[in-house]
């Protein structure tokens, strides 16, 4: 019998990851019906490890629970399944893959439906076969199974041969998976999904079933981005934690994410090895501890990029800040201070003696950055910076390879798309504008080349055309480039972390010219830097240490006093 209230929140979430409990906060909704998925799942066999074993007698309890919370939460008399979407989080060699390929025979198995249809939708090719494989493995070391199923590998179908039932597992580099509407649908390495224009429109259309068969499900699997989460992927982040910490109500969802508390994360426990059973609850099966330690002192001595890579694939660490190779150094120390969320355009008119601001890019396949950096009052050693961007919508058909974390950025507010060329210059000289109305204006300096438009706006607004100078690029500019650095390993310059600004610091490649260095937009191919060169220009106006304004009245007042 259903309990009258139940809830997929799991507010102690924390202490059980910790613990080593289940990260699941309720019991099957339907005992029988769990009871009865657990017996078939259990008896599957697992062909790629030794002696052949089935489910049941190797497998970890977590995966059981997990099983157990799916099909509990069908209940047998309704035809109804209460809880419809799962989201899995875990580290890498967790027993994904076999996990799909079990939870989807299972389903297949129960299906009562005549003709229904069960997808596994991975991002490419290679993930396909990896869930393709061990589900026609376990079919083929059973007899029962050889006999109840019809396995296609040149199309990668298993078919049931007394329903009619499919399970097809589709590639979405090569196979078209617009249109489909299946009983059970469960999605594979949802961050790759992420990083797709249209991937939003295809996870429509796999929910879509659910309207039309009360008994479907969506099953989301994933480890972390090897970079900063985007598109599909980052909302279904967002929407997971927030119903997992209890912020949502949405007990149609039920997450289940290996992640570290933020407190490890903060103090550095979340890189000891002895911390590493925290996202990785198949460590000592599935996943070799010698080998994961073995690879985390590989990724140490390899630098900070093949670091990073194995926080997010073996350990779940979130990138915030994703590096390349020939990365600009400062980009080291720009995650660290960027924990000011408070520092806006208003935050720095308020709080700082004088401001510089730079401005640059602007074509119809760039974007046009504008950054703010001002002199504290309270400290004049200390610098805080504020940044924005607009482009216009043609860039996200001309480079739909960034298009989903630019529309993540304009959902942010830290950029903002415009129909009509000329709109980003009068946005930007109306900022312009407004800083030198509260008198705090030192200069904003430009790319000298291509800024007509930009300086018309601004003296439209009536911003002085003294006010307005170029700032050399290229090597000359190495010297603000350096000057960035030195304030941000010096932890003199303080911003909000937005995630724009740390996609962007990522994206800056570094050329090294005699014995100065060079940042440029080609050396940074595809990705965009226009807000970074922005900054870089406002930092070579403000190292001139210009006067504030208003000191040399302050001064005079305070002698009058006297």
């Amino acid at each position: 019998m259903l309990k009258k209230s139940w809830s997929t929140a799991c507010p102690d979430w924390k202490r059980r990851i910790i613990a080593g409990e289940s990260l699941i906060p309720l019991d099957p909704l339907f005992k029988e019906s769990a009871e009865l998925a657990l017996k078939i799942f259990k008896q599957l066999r697992l062909v790629d490890v030794p002696g052949e074993p089935m489910m049941g007698e190797v497998t970890r309890e977590w995966v059981y629970e997990f099983v157990a919370a799916i099909f509990g939460a069908y209940d047998p008399q309704s035809g109804v399944r209460l809880i419809q979407e799962f989201f899995l989080l875990i580290s890498k060699k967790n027993m994904k893959s076999t996990l799909a390929a079990g939870v989807m025979l299972t389903a297949l198995i129960l299906n009562w439906r005549r003709e229904a249809e069960f997808f596994i939708i991975a991002p490419t090719v290679e993930v396909a076969n990896n869930s393709f494989k061990p589900a026609k493995a376990m079919i083929r070391a059973d007899n029962e199974l050889s006999d109840l199923f019809q396995v296609q590998d040149h199309t990668r179908t298993i078919i049931h041969r007394m329903t009619g039932a499919t399970l097809k597992v589709l590639a979405a580099e090569s196979d078209t998976v617009a249109g489909i509407k299946g009983t059970g649908v469960l999605i594979e390495e949802v961050w790759l999904f992420g990083k797709r224009a249209k991937a939003a429109d295809m996870f429509t259309e796999a929910k879509g079933g659910l309207a039309s068969r009360p008994e479907g499900f969506v099953i989301y699997l994933s480890t972390m981005s090897d970079e900063a989460p985007a598109g599909v992927f980052a909302d279904l982040l967002k929407r997971a934690r927030e119903i997992r910490d209890g912020k949502r109500i949405d007990n149609r969802m039920l997450p289940v994410m290996y992640e570290f508390p933020q407190e490890m994360l903060d103090n550095g426990t979340y890189r000891l090895p002895e911390n590493f059973y925290v996202t990785n609850p198949n460590l000592g099966a599935s996943v070799s501890e010698a080998y994961l330690t073995g690879e985390f002192e590989t990724a140490k001595a390899d630098g900070e990029i093949a670091l990073r890579r194995f926080m997010a694939k073996h350990l779940n660490v979130q990138i915030a800040l994703s590096l390349t190779a020939d990365y600009w150094p400062g980009a080291e120390f720009w995650e660290k201070s960027g924990k000011e969320p408070q520092v806006s355009l208003d935050w720095l008119l308020e709080h700082c003696e004088v401001i510089d601001i730079g401005v640059d890019g602007g074509g119809l396949d760039d974007l046009l950055g504008i950054s703010a950096v001002g002199r504290l009052k309270s400290n004049p050693r200390m610098w805080a910076g504020w940044f924005h961007a607009w482009a216009h919508p043609s860039v996200l058909e001309r480079r739909k390879e960034i298009a989903p974390r630019l529309l993540d950025f304009a959902k942010q507010g830290d950029l903002t798309l415009v129909n009509r060329i000329g709109d980003d210059s009068d946005e930007v000289a109306a900022i312009v504008a407004q800083v030198y109305a509260s008198g705090l204006l030192d200069k904003c300096g430009l790319d000298p080349h291509g800024v007509g438009s930009i300086l018309d706006a601004m003296l439209e607004q009536g911003v002085p055309e003294e006010s307005v100078v170029g700032v050399r690029q290229g090597w000359q500019l190495g010297a603000a480039v350096k000057t960035a650095e030195r304030k941000l390993a010096e932890g003199c310059f303080i911003h909000s972390g937005s995630n724009m600004m740390n996609w962007v610091v990522g994206n800056a490649r570094v050329e090294q010219r005699a014995n100065g260095i060079l940042i440029t937009k080609q050396a940074s191919g595809t990705a965009k830097i226009d807000p970074l060169m922005a900054f870089f220009n406002a930092v070579s106006l403000l190292s001139l240490n210009p006067v504030a304004k208003g000191s040399v009245d302050d001064f005079l007042n305070d002698m009058i006093i006297a």
